[in-house]
């Protein structure tokens, strides 16, 4: 029988497989080599992946998995802008604020129920979300809306934001103007809440009311995380400053941030790896938005900056001592961080930390006595989780009409992701809660 044979020149010619051959029979040994390489490139891609991936997480927490997944795209963005900013081409929040602006769905402007429009009010940049819906002549309600992202990162003009404002409006049939603030590192404290504090000064006018079609007695101001953090903060300027004529009837923080001087408080201790937002993280962003020396980091994570010889934070003790704000079964284990010996310069060097600008939570309860009615969002794996609930004890004791809308199964940002392209159950429950808040008490 004459025996087959194939060219040698035809490297690309592979010998069909019978039946009874296997595959090992079919290849070369080059080609048995090269398909084990493969293989076991493809098995350490995935084990890598799958341990850059994984991170423990509670099983109390919205759809951990997901969060996994979403936790690492933020850190390999992150790890991206840092190594950016280390070899001197971009700062890392103008990459992350790139990321923000392109991978987020981009929302159309205006819709048949939504007028958009972008405008200044007092030299600050705002978008306007107008509802065309209800009687035409009819006043409407309005909320001041304040981004968050760590005074650094997001827009009033793209993804969450935009999308909130339409739904908002529409939900509400109001008027909703979005500030686009400055940002780090471009400015500092106190710039971004100098520019809330003129765009709502200016929005209470009754003659820029009136152009808008609002009821002076309707007007509420809101914001996520910073932004809960900025809208705290002007709200408390608002209610003492005689030259408004018109205040502001209620006001929604959602997990907000509102004191510096303790990084140690339970919710900082148990959930300083959790996502979307680490403890230090947290302390870069307060750091950043300071102006502070970024080697201080280590110092406040260990709360060295108000040790007991700082005599500089010893009233301001009082109003964040988390033993006696916090009920006891949020304390559960956690024992207060308190220095005997620390830094009395970083406080020299950054007396913002004891301005109630920065931290709302240090305000003197003759001025919280004078807040409108408010609405607090809490979430239970969150770093500032005791900041907004011992802003809630500290309203409750000084006599203003507070709520508490606390999510077990709620992190740090959880309400952006009501929205394309990630969905939480959590997120869609929290955002619907908070604006039926608003719907009820607006």
């Amino acid at each position: 029988m004459k025996q087959e044979c194939y060219p040698s020149d035809h490297w690309w010619f592979v010998p069909a497989i019978t039946e009874k051959q296997g595959l090992s029979e079919g290849l070369t040994v080059v080609e048995q080599i090269a398909m084990k390489v493969f293989l076991t490139v493809t098995l350490l891609l995935a084990l890598l992946s799958a341990y850059y991936i994984y991170i423990p997480l509670p099983p109390t927490i919205s759809e951990p998995w997901k969060l996994m997944l979403l936790d690492a795209m933020c850190r390999g963005v992150t790890t991206m802008g840092t190594v950016a900013h280390a070899l001197g081409f971009i700062h890392l929040a103008d990459v992350l604020n790139y990321a923000l602006m392109n991978l987020e769905e981009p929302g159309t402007k205006s819709s048949e129920d939504v007028r958009v429009s972008d405008t200044s009010f007092a030299g600050v940049q705002v978008r306007v979300f107008q509802s065309t819906l209800g009687k035409e002549g009819e006043m409407k309600r309005a909320v001041m809306y304040i981004h968050g992202g760590g005074w650094a990162l997001g827009s009033a003009r793209a993804g969450f934001y935009h999308l909130l404002g339409r739904k908002m409006a529409k939900d509400l049939d109001a008027v909703i103007v979005s500030v686009e603030y400055r940002l780090v590192p471009k400015v500092r404290f106190p710039a971004p809440y100098e520019d809330i504090l003129l765009a709502t000064k200016h929005f209470l006018q009754p003659e820029v009311l009136a152009r808008y079609m609002v009821d002076p007695g309707r007007v509420g101001i809101s914001g996520d995380s910073a932004g809960g953090n900025l809208a705290a903060a002007v709200a408390q300027q608002i209610a003492i400053d005689d030259s408004v004529s018109n205040k502001l009837k209620v006001q929604a923080l959602i997990y907000p941030v509102l004191q510096a001087l303790d990084f140690n408080t339970p919710s900082y201790q148990q959930n300083q790896y959790m996502p979307i937002l680490y403890r230090q993280v947290m302390i870069s962003f307060w750091l950043e938005y300071l102006g502070a020396n970024p080697s201080y980091l280590q110092a406040l994570l260990v709360n060295n900056h108000t040790a007991l010889d700082v005599t500089q934070v010893e009233v301001a003790r009082a109003k964040l001592d988390w033993t006696v704000l916090l009920p006891p079964a949020l304390q559960k284990q956690y024992k207060p961080v308190v220095q005997i010996h620390g830094m009395a310069q970083i406080l020299e060097e950054l007396p913002a930390l004891l301005d109630m600008r920065a931290a709302p939570l240090l305000a003197e309860q003759d001025l919280l006595a004078r807040l409108p009615h408010t609405y607090i969002m809490t979430c239970e794996h969150d770093v500032l989780r005791d900041d907004g609930l011992m802003y809630f004890r500290r309203l409750q004791d000084a006599g203003v009409a507070v709520e508490q809308d606390h999510y077990e199964d709620g992190f740090h940002g959880c309400m952006a992701f009501a929205f394309w392209p990630a969905y939480f159950s959590v997120g869609l429950r929290s955002l619907d809660n908070y604006v039926a808040w608003l719907h009820k008490n607006l």
